[in-house]
């Protein structure tokens, strides 16, 4: 299993590293905060950014995609959201994470609404 983080920057890595054994099926993780690393490192396509945005479906199923082709996995999930205190919009409000999940024979991505005010209030922790 690999992983690919936006908003949450590690912190999934740090969760499953800290189970005793994780070395048997957590390979690592791609913490790509800016876009231009979600290209780069994951290979988002530039097109997906722009009609969708960083914090969407889309996207975090082509980080999830792009994460267990890198890091040659099973199975890979991807997180992107808006983690506040600023920066939410009325289609994109603080609190929101797309999660998204790839395996050999496919992606999906589903999203959740966190409540609170930012990064510690609310948020997945």
């Amino acid at each position: 299993m690999a992983t690919a983080e936006s908003c949450t920057g590690g912190g999934i890595g740090y969760a499953l590293t800290s189970v005793a054994g994780s070395s048997q099926w957590f390979e690592g993780g791609f913490i790509t905060y800016s876009n231009a690393l979600k290209q780069h490192l994951l290979d988002v396509p530039a097109s997906t950014l722009e009609q969708s945005g960083a914090v969407s479906g889309a996207t975090a199923e082509a980080m999830a995609r792009g994460a267990r082709k890198k890091a040659d996995t099973e199975l890979a999930v991807a997180v992107t959201g808006v983690a506040g205190p600023t920066g939410g919009s009325n289609d994109k409000p603080i609190g929101l994470v797309w999660f998204g999940l790839a395996w050999p024979e496919g992606s999906c991505s589903w999203s959740k609404q966190f409540g609170g005010a930012g990064r510690r209030s609310g948020m997945p922790q």
